[in-house]
């Protein structure tokens, strides 16, 4: 009997390592990538993903990176099964590439994703796949179209299709893709960064499957959906049961269409959780518009948020979470609707259900509203210096909600980027030739409460030189982060412009190819998060610091918070009369 426990241990201890050596393997594929890459997008900040799925497709490890692309790695594979492994056309050597946001690319044009099949013993063991945001895809616009109508203004498509062919690479799509970007040495450079990763992820693999064999690693690949899917539902389990609900508005897009009414249902019944979205407004002619695919991957990260941040990612976490919405809705749209600015629609339907569960899960995970867009900003232009084209794309920190414990994260991105970096400023003025002129707290009053929401940023940006663009989108311009339990709304995210001229022109939600002239200023400028809590309730030393601090002024201690401060913030005199009617 001892010598029969003794192996059964054994046994579970080499599951466990094989599970976490997946693990590393999607980890060193993600950073065989950011040191090989081309663009700052994907070095500096990290905009993209990379992992393993089984031969199903059913997802096994995704290493960090953006949250927003969750669900679109083992989609990309799903899709190559489909159009490929299915019917016999997928050999060893093979490597798809596929950006399509209806099929499995599930975001933008700008999001390429790489699909590779691993063979042992002649056979598919599992695929390695990546996805990256390239800086240029072609398109109407440098780096991405704000004010597209179609998906065709967006750039080029590619419709998973072969890049590799037993081996050997396809010179006809090199030569495609290089006569369709404005900077293709960055574009192709990216890509063969994203191949370096493929490669690294298959040959771990191989030697994993060497060392410990074949089936035994099937073993630890079934044991590691299935623990993860029993995890996942004792944590839905926990909520209580009931119909939750969430409704508002997202903000107008460029094209003046909206404000978009958009609301949520979740149902949790037993260890299921049905979120619902029959209801929210139909697709747009703007490009705002989100696939279902990209739906899917905003509800696994507000899923994980809900039950469980903890997990190791793989899709037997999310077997308990089923997600509805109407085809030909803002949160589903088909074909040709314009996406290109996706991840507002997509962070939009996450607050939805951040909303409706922020009672009900257990008390501190989740916060008050947070900034919620990306702030994605385009500049294009040519460097001050060398005289080169160039297209910088980026994403802006902003403000997160007040927790029922905690002041609010300031200078945070957002829930879709996940695990990203901003590009630090020197990294900018070299690459791109311009001055970063500013980067500050975006301080004020709003996001008050007993606990105050994190504070957004100013970024200043000035050109060197004439015929720079910018263009911007910024969600939560016209609805600010909500505040909660009494806690006050955030400031709204935006971008206004300080001509070399001192001219002001005032801030704006979103805006395509605005000219700059050599002096010209553009200020990305994102909001406060949302209060926690009533404001009355905050602690009078904590309101005298955050004077001290310039964060508020002594009219707001007095007006928001009820706290009469010195104007050095060192002392408190005492408080206001609705304070203390408050208090009784």
């Amino acid at each position: 009997m001892s010598e029969q426990k003794i192996e059964v241990v054994a046994d579970l201890i080499t599951l466990d390592i094989i599970k976490d050596s997946l693990q590393a393997i999607g980890e060193e594929m993600f950073y065989s990538v950011a040191r090989t890459s081309q663009s700052p997008i994907i070095y500096e900040v990290l905009d993209f993903a990379s992992g393993l799925t089984d031969e199903q497709g059913r997802l096994l490890t995704q290493g960090n990176g953006v949250a927003g692309f969750l669900g679109m790695l083992s989609s990309m594979v799903k899709e190559v099964i489909e159009k490929y492994t299915s019917k016999g056309k997928l050999k060893e050597g093979d490597i798809i590439i596929i950006n399509d946001p209806y099929g499995g690319g599930g975001s933008h044009l700008q999001d390429v994703g790489l699909v590779i099949p691993v063979y042992i013993d002649g056979e598919i063991f599992c695929y390695c796949a990546n996805k990256c945001h390239w800086s240029e895809m072609g398109g109407k616009d440098p780096g991405y179209s704000v004010d597209s109508n179609e998906i065709y203004q967006e750039g080029l498509q590619l419709p998973c299709i072969k890049l590799f062919n037993e081996g050997v690479i396809s010179e006809a799509i090199i030569d495609i893709i290089r006569s369709n970007v404005r900077l293709p040495d960055m574009s192709i450079g990216d890509m063969w960064a994203q191949i370096s990763g493929l490669r690294t992820g298959e040959k771990r693999i191989r030697e994993l499957c060497a060392k410990y064999g074949k089936q035994t690693v099937k073993n630890a690949i079934e044991r590691l959906l299935k623990n993860s899917a029993a995890y996942s539902r004792s944590r839905v389990a926990a909520i209580p049961d009931g119909v939750y609900t969430a409704s508002g508005f997202m903000d107008r897009d460029v094209l003046g269409n909206g404000p978009f009414h958009i609301q949520t249902v979740v149902t949790i019944k037993g260890d299921r959780m049905i979120v619902d979205f029959t209801g929210s407004a139909p697709q747009t002619s703007g490009p705002i518009n989100l696939s279902r695919t990209g739906l899917i991957s905003a509800m696994r990260s507000i899923f994980l948020a809900c039950t469980g941040p903890e997990q190791d990612i793989n899709d037997g976490v999310f077997e308990p979470l089923e997600i509805i919405a109407e085809k030909g809705s803002i949160f589903s749209a088909q074909r040709p609707a314009a996406v290109s600015c996706y991840y507002e629609s997509m962070q939009f339907a996450l607050d939805l259900v951040w909303q409706a569960m922020a009672p009900v899960v257990e008390k501190g995970r989740l916060t008050a509203g947070h900034f919620l867009t990306v702030g994605a900003y385009s500049l294009s232009g040519t460097h001050s210096v060398t005289g080169d084209p160039f297209v910088d794309v980026g994403p802006t920190l902003g403000g997160w909600g007040a927790g029922v414990d905690r002041d609010g994260d300031s200078a945070q991105f957002c829930t879709g980027d996940g695990e990203t970096y901003n590009i630090p400023a020197e990294v900018l003025e070299a690459k791109f030739g311009y001055r970063v002129t500013e980067y500050s707290l975006n301080t004020n009053s709003a996001g008050a409460g007993e606990y105050k929401g994190g504070y957004g940023i100013i970024l200043g940006h000035q050109a060197l030189n004439d015929n720079v663009y910018f263009s911007g989108t910024y969600g939560r311009f016209d609805y600010p982060a909500w505040g909660y339990k009494g806690g006050q709304d955030g400031s709204p995210n935006g971008f206004d412009f300080i001509r070399r001229d001192g001219t002001y022109e005032p801030q704006a939600g979103t805006g395509s190819k605005i000219l700059l002239h050599k002096g010209d200023i553009v200020r990305m400028v994102t909001g406060s998060g949302g209060g926690y809590g009533n404001p009355l309730k905050r602690p009078g030393e904590k309101v005298a610091l955050d004077v001290k601090n310039g964060y508020i002024t002594v009219k707001d201690a007095e007006e928001i918070y009820g706290v009469l401060v010195d104007e050095t913030g060192n002392t408190v005199l005492g408080i206001t009369e609705a304070r203390k009617a408050f208090a009784v």
